[in-house]
């Protein structure tokens, strides 16, 4: 049985980098980003640790799919959604 999952979109602290990602626990997955806990990853790389985009869905595979989705969209269009969800750009990490 697959349980739900969010997509998630990351960045740094000038929102020069965008990062997404796929997890099924959403809050562990951005703890593990900004602790660094893989410091050889992208997102340690490139200091991508503020959660400015999520979404949540019942089933993972949905999610998924969402995030290949979205990998395949233009910078316009990842920035759009941001601004949708989250004009100010806030850490969204302590609504989660």
């Amino acid at each position: 049985m697959q349980f739900g999952g969010s997509v998630y979109i990351l960045t740094n602290s000038t929102h020069s980098v965008l990062y997404i990602g796929v997890t099924s626990d959403l809050y562990a997955r951005v703890s593990e980003h900004k602790e660094k806990k893989y410091p050889d990853c992208f997102t340690a790389k490139y200091n991508c640790n503020k959660l400015v985009y999520y979404e949540t869905f019942s089933r993972i595979e949905e999610a998924i799919a969402k995030e290949k989705q979205m990998k395949k969209w233009n910078r316009a269009w990842k920035l759009e959604a941001i601004n949708k969800m989250n004009p100010l750009w806030i850490d969204l990490f302590a609504t989660i």
